[in-house]
This record gives structure tokens, sequence and C-alpha cells, in this order.
């Protein structure tokens, strides 16, 4: 898995966050990582943006950025307004390509969903993952309404013939209500992939030691970490009604 590209289900999800644990569990692992902000947006020259974020929390990576845009807008929208050129599919594939070349592992994050807009043509991140042939791991919430969303972009990947690595849950509360409970056996259910990792909220308050500590705990194997899902499922589920 040199590429792992990294979307959700939609906006503030806990897609940087899971990012950075992805990251720190493989640097815990041995592996050497990069990190790679196709288009990002909301940040004005100089202020940090996601990957300085990943980077932050989980060590020493490689960040890169192909494009910034000021406005918290879908890529092909804030870079319209901005007046600049928009990134394209094939330009976020050659980036991560060469990224892995000297990498073992790089994540690709995405911004918003998985069909969010890159350009004009409408290119997404499922069309650079496409041309990458790299898995995809979708990042969904913990509560209520997350199966429609989730279900949809599972659908969406298989529609593509991409490969849904699995899911994680970006922000698990500290006080779980029904729905969340729930969700742990429904959301495999309804995208036929596996549970890889769920993170606990405010995560990302964490100083970076404790980040990096914590973060194996938080993923699967797959993922270079230690969490068990029917573990997790057992302890967290509600009592039968």
């Amino acid at each position: 898995m040199p590429v792992l590209v990294i979307t959700g289900t939609g906006t503030e999800v806990g897609k940087t966050v899971v990012t950075a644990a992805v990251a720190a569990a493989a640097l815990a692992a041995g592996r050497s990582v990069a990190v790679l902000k196709a288009a990002q947006t909301g940040v004005r020259p100089g202020e940090p943006g996601d990957a300085a974020e990943v980077a932050r929390l989980a060590g020493p990576v490689t960040t890169a950025e192909l494009a910034r845009y000021p406005e918290p807008l879908a890529p092909a929208t804030a870079a319209r307004r901005a007046g600049r050129a928009p990134v394209r599919p094939p330009e976020v594939a050659e980036a991560a390509a060469k990224l892995a070349a000297e990498h073992d592992l790089v994540l690709v994050e995405g911004a918003g969903g998985l069909l969010v807009r890159f350009d004009a043509a409408g290119g997404t991140l499922a069309d650079a993952a496409g041309l990458l042939s790299a898995p995809v791991l979708v990042v969904v919430p913990a509560g209520l309404g997350t199966l429609n969303t989730t279900e949809l972009t599972a659908r969406e990947l298989r529609s593509r013939g991409l490969d849904l690595a699995g899911l994680v849950i970006g922000s698990w509360p500290a006080e779980p209500d029904l729905a969340a409970r729930c969700n742990l056996a429904d959301l495999p259910d309804v995208s036929g992939a596996p549970l890889l990792g769920s993170v606990p909220a405010g995560s990302g308050s964490l100083s970076p030691t404790q980040f990096r500590t914590s973060a194996p705990h938080w993923l699967a194997p797959r993922l270079n970490g230690t969490w068990d899902a029917e573990a997790f499922r057992t302890r967290e589920a509600p009592p039968a009604g």
C-alpha cells in the first residue's frame, strides 16, 4: 500500500486528524511517510494548512501541497473565485507517484467528500485514486446520518472499480449515544468494508507526544496499529432492546 487516498463522507468528519494518526502509526512502525494535500482551501499564504497540522501531530513526514486557495469552498469554486489555476487529477497522481518513489507510504488527503470537484471539468479525488490504482480509506462520522453518506460513498467507489480499504470513525464521542453504538455494526454492513479504526473525539488537541503514543491504539493492524474492531464493538455495543 505505497499510496493511500484518504477521503471522508463530507466536511468536518476528522480527515486531517485521521491522516495524522495513520502517519504517526506508520512512523512508529519504522516507515517513511509523505503527506500530499492536493488542494488546500480556506487558508491564506503563510498560514499552516492541513499537511502542516499532520506533521505537527504525527512527526517527521514529508509534506506537499499542489495548490492553496484562500476561501473555504470546494477546490473548483475556490480556484475560480481566486482567479487561479485549478488542481487536476493527473497532477495529483503524478505528485503522489513521485513521492511514492522516495517514501514507504504516501497519504493523499482530499478536501470534503469523494466527489468534491477539483476543476471545472469535474475532476475529483476519485479520479486521482483511479489513476494511481490506490486504495481509498473513508473517514466517517459516528452518529445519526452516517449510514446513508457512508453507503453512497462506498457505492461510488465500487462503481468506479476502486478499492475501498476500510472505514475509520473520525471522532468517537466520550459518551456515545444509541445511534453511534448501533453504527459500529451497521457501518461495515452498509459499506461492505471493515472498520479499521476509531479516533477519540478531541484527539487533535493532544500534545504531539501524546498523539504519537496513542495513535497506533486507534487503528487496526492494516494501518500499522493494534486496534481490534471486534473488541471495540463488544465494549461499546448497546444493550439488547
